[in-house]
């Protein structure tokens, strides 16, 4: 269950962070209302998470995968193009979780 409520915050926050963007500096309702709900939630998720899982962990998946998905959608909404060195920066990111996951005796299995 904490990782379905992680992998829920991380979702709400790519949301809200996404909405950030489209908000244009907070002058447009719907996606501000976006962003402050997306937020919102997020952090009331990671709050439960933190309930059962290491602080350092959580953070690892919230911010590496955050920022993966963020860039995701940077790419497939707003047309954004990372170039080689942000796509190798992203992918050590990704290896870092996994190492994470798989090796650390931390990590909540």
């Amino acid at each position: 269950m904490v990782y379905l409520f992680l992998a829920l915050a991380i979702v709400a926050e790519v949301i809200a962070t996404s909405a950030l963007k489209a908000s244009m500096g907070f002058t447009r309702l719907w996606p501000s209302v976006t962003v402050v709900v997306g937020y919102g939630l997020a952090f009331y998720l990671l709050a439960l998470v933190l309930r059962s899982m290491p602080v350092g962990i959580a953070y690892a998946f919230w911010a590496g995968l955050g920022i993966v998905l963020v860039t995701l959608v940077g790419i497939l909404v707003y047309g954004e193009k990372p170039d080689f060195p942000a796509l190798l920066g992203l992918a050590m990111i990704v290896g870092g979780v996994v190492v994470i996951q798989v090796f650390s005796s931390v990590s909540s299995h």
